[in-house]
């Protein structure tokens, strides 16, 4: 039996709000599934107490801790939490230690595993209220539990757990993650539908319980006049909505390592702010239907979020953490993102090609959250000048330079409305920057009493406010938008990034149109087995690869490298001997290569470039088929070199088709000696076959592997079989070797070529290694890992 606290005081007024009709007074059972957790402990008790001291005048109350543990186990745990709840800040000390002392008399743990236990806590419940001479006014659960044992729990509070008479409210609380992807949380949905109706749900997302995310849509009623004229693509240039922190998710690695930074974060906090900035204003901002409505037009006009919408990374110490925590071997790769920049966009009349940024990431360089909205400034200012600096709403959710939450409006755009009593307006401006620009270039508004938004939203769910939680449709909406893009990113792999400050420029993103890359076009990976320490020593992930350099990353920054590598190689020679002999291989994979160096790499010097075959199909080269049709169509006819530098291999001699007496062969070669200085190509790219041919110089031919020749005619296995290639001898002769491996596709050929010895006949492959010169290995994380 437990003891209840003071008399109920005065009739319910008459003409109260429908939230106050939603809680009625009386007594009410709060019982936390979880409620010695993390979560429990640093938030949810403390939020609970808040709500005790709120409201002790007006109801009793019972507090109820359940878990797995025994009581014998988990009382003192459970108590030791309580003692160490703080007292709100507008509560006397004196006030505080009295309410704390009744709080812990009425609060108690109770094992809960079975229906049996449930059971006996609704007898409890029912025989406090008959034997004190209760009116109960309603029972609140939260589930502060992992996702998974959300319906077990539902059904066995459902069976058993529900008020008797029907009087008394029942509500349960529901914490993130809510489902993994559409089909898992549409799952979710279904079970906790057999138990629960959706109005007895409350889905908390704790952002919405923050002051600042919670006064956006007030604030944007309350400054309607100046913002309707400006709230549209005419006159916002960006919106920026971006939580950054500095911690690892050390300890939290078992539930991070499955979800990543944007199920934990994007999907829900930010994308909920994005809603709030861009949806249609209600006419009634707590008509919790019309809320719903509107932030369901929203989500369906925002367009698909592809691949290219989106940049992921990691922070380098996260795969040692994973190994750890997970008890992974030292092999096992973990490709979950810690650091996402997505960009979305939305098809509407009134953010047409307004660029939306949410961006999140663990291990950077402050703790700070915030909404932008960055405004077109169309005044230029041949001095400083007032009126040219940024125009700006920002809406700052706390931490970093400001400290405290505020919300910010450039004093050259307007001087927003204040709503006395709960928000003041900062006039004392510290010589603080936000942003990169002074504080005082801001009307600033913070609220006047700052809350938590755990205790925030536990009031509103006493009191029945539904409009700051997640309604199942609104949650089906979200996870149908952000879908695809995890299912696209999937087999991504991240950019590693060292942590903190040594971030550098790593993680710093440019927008091209509708999609969004990384600003440095090398990715960046964590090389700790170098021994680096900062950003100015990351390397892109290089290695060794039977014996030779390796050079490893995902395939638009491989694509990057291998032509920044070939730019550099090809000024060096020019500077050297005004010349530069490449080579280049056939097929599909190095088209994306081509792109690259003919439509990115301005600078090259492609006039004083001569362009070689390394191996051709002994088909007409105005066929589709040909290695040298390949070339013309994805590099020759977008640069501007001499056609006397281009040197085709004649396949099609004296109109006929790769014919030994013809030696057409023999006749490439010799101009090869004739105009390649000791016949040493500066640089030749290959690629590799499943066979494990290079070029085209497949496992058998013994001719093409001999040292007599550097062109010789082959058969392929496959249609066309007759082809022209350069010998081994011819290859293994120049400065500078790469091979291009691309695709999922190759992964068991390069794992089993890591095993085998040099055989070229069977692999030729193998037999590529330059006499005087180098050989660099360029695979892509599929290839590499699979």
């Amino acid at each position: 039996m437990y003891a209840t606290t003071f008399l109920l005081l005065l009739a319910l007024c008459a003409n109260r709000g429908r939230g106050e009709e939603k809680q009625s007074r009386g007594h009410v059972s709060v019982v936390v599934v979880g409620g010695t957790g993390d979560l429990a402990k640093k938030y949810l008790w403390q939020g609970f107490f808040q709500l005790y001291s709120n409201q002790v005048s007006r109801n009793t109350f019972s507090f109820y801790a359940g878990g797995l543990l025994s009581a014998d186990k988990a009382m003192p745990i459970f108590f030791g939490i309580l003692k160490a709840v703080p007292c709100p800040k507008d509560v006397s000390d004196e006030r505080c230690a009295l309410l704390k002392e009744q709080f812990l008399r009425l609060a108690q743990y109770r094992q809960l595993k079975s229906h049996d236990d449930y059971r006996d806590l609704a007898q409890q419940i029912e025989q406090q209220a008959q034997e004190e001479g209760l009116t109960e006014a309603g029972r609140l659960f939260y589930l502060a539990v992992p996702a998974f044992a959300y319906a077990d729990i539902a059904d066995k509070i459902n069976t058993n757990c529900r008020p008797v008479d029907g009087a008394a409210w029942f509500r349960v609380v529901l914490e993130k993650p809510f489902g993994h992807d559409l089909r898992s949380a549409q799952a979710l949905a279904a079970q906790l539908g057999e138990a629960l109706r959706d109005e007895e749900m409350y889905r908390i997302d704790h952002y919405l319980g923050k002051q600042v995310v919670s006064k956006i849509l007030p604030f944007r009623v309350e400054n309607k006049k100046f913002l309707d004229p400006i709230w549209n693509k005419h006159h916002i240039e960006r919106i920026e909505i971006v939580l950054k922190e500095t911690l690892d998710v050390q300890g939290r690695i078992h539930f991070y390592d499955q979800y990543g930074v944007i199920r934990d974060v994007i999907q829900n906090h930010l994308t909920e702010v994005m809603a709030l900035l861009t949806m249609r204003l209600p006419t009634n901002v707590t008509d919790g239907e019309e809320l719903l409505q509107n932030k369901l037009r929203l989500f369906s006009s925002l367009l698909p979020l592809g691949k290219n919408r989106a940049v992921v990374g990691q922070y380098q110490a996260y795969q040692a953490g994973v190994q750890q925590e997970l008890n992974k071997t030292k092999d096992y790769i973990s490709i979950t993102p810690t650091f996402a920049a997505v960009l979305a966009h939305m098809d509407s009349a009134q953010y047409d090609g307004v660029p939306i940024l949410l961006i999140s990431g663990k291990m950077l360089d402050e703790r700070v959250g915030y909404a932008r909205v960055l405004f077109k400034n169309d005044v230029f200012c041949l001095q400083h000048d007032f009126y040219c600096k940024p125009k700006e709403i920002i809406f700052y959710f706390g931490h970093g330079s400001l400290r405290y939450p505020a919300i910010l409006v450039s004093k050259n755009l307007f001087k927003p409305s204040l709503t006395e009593g709960e928000w003041k307006e900062v006039t004392d401006h510290t010589n603080v920057n936000v942003l990169g620009s002074p504080l005082s270039d801001y009307y600033v508004q913070t609220p006047t009493v700052q809350r938590e938004a755990y205790a925030e939203l536990i009031s509103h769910i006493f009191a029945g406010h539904k409009n700051s939680f997640i309604s199942t449709e609104n949650l089906l909406a979200s996870w149908d938008l952000w879908t695809p893009l995890l299912e696209s990113l999937a087999g991504s792999f991240p950019r590693v990034y060292p942590g903190g400050a040594d971030n550098g420029d790593l993680l710093d993103i440019h927008l091209k149109g509708k999609e969004i890359a990384y600003k440095r076009d090398v990715v960046l990976l964590g090389a700790d087995q170098l021994g680096v320490e900062s950003a100015k020593s990351f390397l892109v992930m290089q290695g060794k690869y039977r014996g030779a350099h390796m050079v490893s990353a995902w395939p638009e920054e491989l694509v990057e490298r291998l032509a920044a590598d070939i730019q550099e190689a090809a000024e060096a020679a020019v500077l050297q001997g005004g010349v530069f002999h490449l080579a280049l291989s056939g097929g599909s994979t190095p088209i994306a290569l081509f792109h690259r160096l003919a439509l990115h790499h301005f600078s090259f010097p492609w006039s004083d470039t001569h362009i070689w075959m390394v191996d051709e199909r002994c088909v007409p080269l105005t066929d589709p088929e040909s290695n040298f049709h390949n070339i013309q169509q994805h590099v020759l006819q977008h640069v501007r070199i001499p056609y006397y530098n281009i040197h085709p291999m004649p396949v099609q001699f004296k109109q006929r088709l790769c014919v030994e007496d013809d030696a057409a062969a023999l006749l490439y070669q010799e101009d090869i000696s004739r105009l390649v200085n000791g016949s040493r190509f500066h640089f030749v790219l290959l690629g590799v076959g499943h066979d494990g041919h290079t070029a085209s110089l497949f496992p058998g031919a013994k001719a093409a592997h001999s040292d007599n020749g550097l062109v010789v005619l082959t058969e392929s296995p496959i249609k066309p079989h007759r082809r022209m290639s350069l010998t081994l001898s011819a290859i293994n002769r120049a400065h500078r070797v790469a091979l291009l491996v691309m695709g999922k596709g190759k992964h068991e050929l390069v794992t089993q070529l890591s095993r085998v010895k040099d055989e070229p006949n069977k692999w030729p492959v193998t037999g590529v290694k330059p006499t005087d010169g180098t050989l660099a290995w360029y695979m892509d994380y599929d290839t590499l890992l699979g």
